[in-house]
């Protein structure tokens, strides 16, 4: 009742045929036959699914029901949990969520979404930008610094001019960018 399927007054019989018999009884069970039930509604999620970096639903190597709860959720857009009430991502990408003792804080408190489009992105690693300098540099720009000795929000040091090839692709020193086990810069 308080899936957002419900809330849209989308019933059960939309999505399961009750007196059906056979392979494709009650419940879609195959993913390629669960994502195209899920599709016939969410035509604009399964084009996106089209780019060239994405997971790989069109090939019926998982399925929308792999992330997403379709009877509903406490996260945003009905996202699966799991182990401590993770966000589904951890169930196939557990070595970037920690714990780790040096988070890198929007993995935590924002999720994968801040970074990466998991649908589908015309960006490599499924980034919300096209370089990764630039979506390091979204949060980490000549904004004013909230706390003393934090680094959300700052600008990078002053060797790191950024005009420098040598500056331009930050995860080539912050390569642990979802946190890190012995570094409070995220470096390796």
């Amino acid at each position: 009742l308080t899936s957002s399927h419900a809330k849209n007054q989308v019933s059960c019989t939309a999505c399961h045929a009750i007196h059906k018999t056979g392979p494709l009884g009650l419940v879609a069970r195959k993913p390629a036959e669960i994502n195209q039930q899920c599709a016939t509604c969410h035509a604009n999620v399964w084009a996106s699914f089209q780019r060239p970096y994405k997971h790989r639903l069109p090939e019926g190597a998982m399925s929308c029901v792999d992330c997403h709860n379709p009877h509903g959720s406490s996260l945003p857009r009905s996202i699966q949990t799991t182990r401590s009430n993770e966000p589904g991502c951890a169930k196939c990408h557990g070595d970037k969520v920690g714990p780790f003792p040096f988070e890198h804080a929007p993995v935590r408190t924002e999720g994968c979404a801040t970074c990466h489009e998991p649908h589908g992105s015309a960006n490599p690693r499924m980034l919300t930008r096209h370089e990764v300098r630039y979506v390091c540099m979204e949060c980490h720009s000549n904004l004013p610094n909230p706390v003393a000795n934090a680094t959300l929000g700052t600008v990078a040091p002053a060797f790191h001019d950024i005009r420098s090839p040598r500056f331009q692709n930050c995860t080539l020193c912050h390569q642990k960018v979802h946190g890190s086990y012995v570094n409070r810069t995220l470096t390796k």
